[in-house]
């Protein structure tokens, strides 16, 4: 399992926004987690996704985030 884990939504043009930008900083792998299916995760983070977690540390980046803010987030 990754370090990184990106909370998302099906359907979410957000959350395709935010792949593109993870993909733009050559982020490390991350592992994705859609929060629809889950009621606590839909709790947590229904209106927040696109949420980039760090499992290692708890940090959390909402969106929006551009590629510079998710290299600073990797390297913190």
């Amino acid at each position: 399992m990754a370090d990184l884990v990106l909370y998302q939504r099906d359907y979410c043009h957000l959350c395709d926004q935010a792949l593109a930008v993870l993909a733009q900083a050559r982020a490390p792998e991350f592992d994705s987690v859609w929060v629809d299916d889950d009621a606590a995760l839909e709790s947590r983070y229904g209106t927040r996704v696109p949420v980039l977690r760090d499992g290692r540390d708890g940090r959390e980046l909402d969106w929006p985030f551009d590629a510079a803010a998710v290299r600073a987030f990797v390297g913190a």
